[in-house]
Formats: structure tokens, sequence, C-alpha cells
């Protein structure tokens, strides 16, 4: 069960990880990156992030390279939350498909 500072800390790390997305995707026109869910570990320490990305057929090339500069986006991130946490939990990224799920079982059920 996930605590109330867990939620909290969850809803800081999408909002300000969606705002940096937003920034870092304006420069790159047709692509769009949300923050579906952050999930955030008992200790803190280890935040996943499920990401949605717009056009999907160009969704593993981004998360790749989304995965490739975590490190510069932990930094980011630490410079936005750096007075309300101490420590800012590592960063795992992951692709939230549900929406293609939804997509394919809507197509079956036709």
């Amino acid at each position: 069960m996930e605590s109330t500072r867990q939620a909290k800390i969850s809803r800081l790390l999408q909002k300000e990880l969606s705002e940096i997305f937003r920034q870092q995707t304006a420069k790159t026109h047709g692509t769009i990156v949300s923050v579906s869910t952050v999930r955030v570990s008992p200790d803190l320490s280890v935040a996943k992030a499920y990401l949605s990305i717009f056009p999907s057929d160009k969704s593993q090339e981004v998360l790749d390279s989304i995965v490739a500069s975590a490190k510069t986006i932990r930094y980011e991130l630490a410079q936005r939350v750096r007075f309300t946490l101490r420590k800012t939990p590592e960063l795992q990224f992951y692709l939230d498909d549900s929406l293609d799920y939804l997509e394919r079982i809507d197509d079956l059920l036709k």
C-alpha cells in the first residue's frame, strides 16, 4: 500500500517531469510525451515513470533517447524540486502502452 508521502512525491514528480518533457518536445515538432503515472519506492530512492508517447510508431525510439539522457533529466528535476526533496530519486522510464492495449481490445470487440 502506498503511503501518503509516497503519493505526494509521486504527484510532484509527475507534474515536474511532465513540464520537463513538454519543454523538450516543444523543440521536436510532432512528438508528444506525457507522463501517465509515477510510482515511488517505499524508501523514496527509485521513481518509475510510465510515459505515453504519441505517435506510437516512434515510441521505442523516443523512449531509448529518454533513457539515454536519464541523468540529465534527473539533474533538471533535482533543480526544480531542490527545496521540497532532500534527495532526488533515481529515475527509471517505462513505456505505458495501456492506450494501445485498449485500442486493440476495442478493435477485437468490433
